[in-house]
């Protein structure tokens, strides 16, 4: 079977919202009264931390498809103001969120244990709250959130073969500045800057999903130990250093882009690797003015950037049956499914989500029960389920 991205489509039902005449979509998304919507259609958890579990509702995947959001929506009214990745998050908050995590997780691969069944992901897409409310491309919920996403492998092997110069995938050679220009400078500094243990470097051959041909180029990590190293704290801090490193990364990269010869910014997590590996590579500064001099001269391209750390990080079973961790710079619009190869296309039909909705719910719901019996939170009730 030839290998290459598949392009697949997934039903939803309509959502009955009503957007106020003069605003726009993604501005009323960010509003309080669309997360209340979210909530009470299709709510399955909250906790005291915030944290809310729910059916996407317009979804990845029919199988199985679920996120956690971190609802400050009614603490902080300023949608520029809420924080968009886990650096930004609470530590209280962040650790009642890695349980969630491992035990979504866990479930994921006890329902799908054969990785030639089933594509397994995890993972979240920063929201770049840098970008005006009305740009094309912001995600619609301005607030960090996770996926948690099941294909079955046969739906995947029976889809078209997507455009592979579709902008939207994720593709590390094609798309990603960091992987086109700055390849070797940019695995060197994840290199020797974080201290990891529990995650080891993975090869492309380990990473990539056969079907897909994807992730391409990315840099990846198995976790070792599989599914038990997730019930492991250390694990989470070293996903987290992952994230630290690419902060560093990206944020130095474009304050050079900004501003020629910048300084090493104050508050880097990884100082002196900034200084000696980014700072005195000359492929690292010799792309960062390429980006900086187009800029000057191509409104539209200056207006495309992202200046601040804009990532897709996720936890995937690839087809060995181990499990990986991988980082990406995020492009514009596209999907965190896109990092795997799959393109999802959503259309409204409503009569072949609910032959399928049964089964979902009762995923979902058994996932609620074990986090409720682990103290995580409190089941909501929808006119879906109810809150037991």
């Amino acid at each position: 079977m030839q290998s290459g991205p598949r392009e697949i489509l997934t039903p939803f039902r309509p959502i009955p919202l009503i957007v106020p005449e003069g605003m726009k979509h993604n501005e009323f998304f960010n509003s309080t009264e669309n997360l209340n919507d979210l909530v009470n259609n299709n709510g399955l958890l909250m906790n005291a931390e915030n944290l809310l579990l729910y059916r996407k509702a317009l979804g990845h995947s029919t199988e199985f498809d679920c996120s956690i959001i971190y609802n400050t929506s009614k603490t902080i009214l300023n949608p520029l103001g809420r924080p968009v990745r886990r650096t930004q998050v609470a530590e209280n908050v962040k650790h009642v969120w890695n349980r969630m995590n491992q035990i979504i997780i866990d479930y994921m691969l006890e329902q799908y244990p054969d990785p030639n069944e089933a594509l397994i992901l995890a993972g979240e897409a920063s929201l770049d709250a840098t970008w005006p409310l009305t740009s094309p491309g912001v995600p619609s919920i301005r607030m960090l959130h996770n996926h948690f996403v099941v294909f079955r492998k046969e739906e995947l092997r029976n889809a078209k073969l997507a455009d592979a110069d579709n902008p939207n995938l994720t593709d590390g050679g094609q798309h990603s500045l960091f992987q086109a220009y700055m390849r070797d400078v940019y695995r060197e500094f994840f290199n020797k800057a974080l201290n990891l243990k529990i995650l080891k470097p993975a090869s492309d051959a380990d990473t990539r999903i056969g079907l897909t041909g994807y992730p391409q180029g990315l840099p990846s990590w198995e976790i070792q130990g599989g599914a038990k190293a997730l019930k492991n704290v250390h694990f989470w801090k070293e996903y987290d250093e992952v994230l630290k490193g690419f902060i560093d990364f990206y944020r130095t990269f474009f304050s050079q882009v900004s501003t020629h010869n910048a300084p090493i910014l104050p508050d880097v997590y990884f100082p002196e690797q900034v200084e000696s590996i980014l700072l005195f590579n000359n492929d690292f500064m010799k792309t960062a003015k390429k980006v900086r001099d187009h800029c000057i001269v191509d409104a539209k391209y200056a207006n495309a950037i992202r200046w601040q750390p804009a990532f897709k990080q996720l936890i995937y079973r690839n087809d060995a049956g181990k499990l990986i961790v991988t980082i990406s710079q995020n492009s514009i619009g596209n999907a965190i499914t896109e990092l795997l190869g799959v393109v999802v296309n959503r259309a409204p039909d409503a009569e072949i989500y609910a032959k399928r909705e049964p089964l979902l719910i009762g995923r979902l719901l058994e996932v609620r029960r074990r986090l409720i019996e682990a103290d995580l939170g409190e089941g909501i009730a929808t006119s879906y389920w109810t809150k037991e």
